[in-house]
């Protein structure tokens, strides 16, 4: 018999950085990392997170993009446990005006829902960064194009519930999944 509240409870399992862009190495950010990716591993889950610690310069994302919802950039110094230990330079851009932000240390960014934002830029890294990108819905995806644009949805290489023998493809049905049933 299951207990009532246990899809409500997920223990983390490491991942293992498989996406760059081609001809880039994967020993930018430290491996395992965390993510927790909403709906998908929590049903009904309006929320999702991943826990790195980048370790070199990287350009993390090159593309601007929007989101339906509120994100959280959050930017802390990743040798533990003192956070404050901060030595590296992000670049981060927001707006259609395209402002740049250059963050050399311990910071929060509040990107409102609907706000374009990115390029972000992990310029210098002298000391580990912990980085989180907190986006206030089931499944991270973004609207990327003038306009309306499209919205594209990335769940990482975790696999599907509905079929233990695929891996998640995004295609959003967890979206609507209620823990209660």
């Amino acid at each position: 018999m299951s207990r009532k509240y246990e899809k409500l409870v997920y223990q983390f399992k490491p991942e293992y950085n498989e996406a760059a862009a081609e001809g880039v190495g994967t020993d930018f950010v430290y491996s395992p990392q965390a993510y927790f990716r909403g709906a998908s591993q929590i049903p009904g889950a309006k929320y999702n997170v991943g826990f790195q610690i980048f370790t070199k310069p990287f350009f993390l994302d090159r593309m601007p993009h929007r989101h339906p919802v509120e994100e959280y950039l959050i930017f802390l110094g990743g040798t533990f446990p003192n956070m404050f230990d901060f030595d590296a330079e992000m670049h981060l851009t927001i707006g259609e005006e395209m402002e740049e932000y250059i963050i050399t240390q311990p910071t929060i960014v509040r990107i409102p829902a609907g706000v374009q934002h990115c390029p972000l830029n992990f310029v210098k890294v002298n000391k580990p960064v912990f980085f989180q990108a907190a986006c206030m819905q089931g499944m991270f995806g973004g609207i990327y194009g003038d306009g309306e644009g499209k919205q594209f949805f990335y769940n990482g290489p975790g696999q599907c519930i509905y079929d233990a023998k695929k891996k998640c493809d995004s295609c959003t049905k967890c979206l609507n999944d209620d823990w209660n049933k």
